[in-house]
């Protein structure tokens, strides 16, 4: 059996305030985000950290307290992988650190065969799935790496993952009458050129919702209204 090692793919969001420029940076060097001509991405990615730099390390600051949450939460998910998985996990954050690079070095040197790539992502999308994917492509031709990549398939319908959505929904409900309120349930959007062009992210958010409306009505749950936003 070929040696395994799993990598949990995401955007990242920045460890300190001084990370968001890099954040920005990164984000919006990437073709999937803008996707332009190189010279005009570049042009467009100077004119959006220029306007938006400053509000956009102090609502960091304000609401996140100077530092993204996620790097903690995933790092609370590999130990609880850790738990159940005997091979080695590690994190791969696109935009800011940790980026892949450490984490492939330490596969290579250690002869795992194959990767094993689980998008953070339940929805695909090529502005975040194959955008990832790609960077852990290119980090390992540049590492002369070249193990097996498996990658997990979209689980935005999974039985295991709504149930889940709906039970953090719930507890957030507490002991109130459901049937008093409208589920909001809120999702980034994509420009339509984006969608025109075939990525089945919106579809897929979608299924996502009528998934949760599905789960619900089986469970006897209503609310006045289940609304996508």
């Amino acid at each position: 059996m070929k040696k395994q090692a799993l990598l949990l793919l995401n955007m990242g969001g920045p460890n300190t305030v001084d990370e968001v420029e890099m954040f920005l940076y990164n984000m919006f060097s990437d073709k999937n985000i803008l996707n332009m001509n190189p010279y005009l991405r570049a042009f467009v990615r100077t004119i959006i950290i220029t306007k938006r730099l400053d509000e956009v390390k102090e609502n960091f600051k304000e609401h996140l307290g100077g530092k993204s949450p996620l790097p903690s939460l995933t790092n609370q998910l590999i130990l609880k992988l850790q738990e159940k998985l005997s091979m080695k996990i590690a994190p791969a954050m696109r935009y800011v650190p940790p980026f892949a690079t450490e984490a492939l070095e330490v596969f290579k040197k250690d002869g795992v065969e194959e990767l094993i790539l689980f998008p953070m992502y339940p929805q695909y999308s090529t502005t975040t799935t194959l955008s990832s994917v790609e960077d852990i492509e290119a980090r390992c031709e540049a590492l002369d790496y070249h193990p097996n990549i498996k990658l997990i398939e979209p689980y935005y319908d999974d039985y295991d993952y709504i149930e889940m959505c709906a039970t953090k929904i719930m507890e957030a409900f507490e002991d109130k009458n459901t049937q008093e309120y409208d589920l909001l349930l809120s999702a980034h959007g994509l420009p339509m050129s984006i969608i025109k062009a075939g990525d089945p992210y919106q579809n897929q958010i979608e299924g996502n919702v009528s998934a949760l409306r599905t789960y619900f009505h089986q469970k006897g749950i209503k609310f006045n209204n289940i609304k996508l936003v």
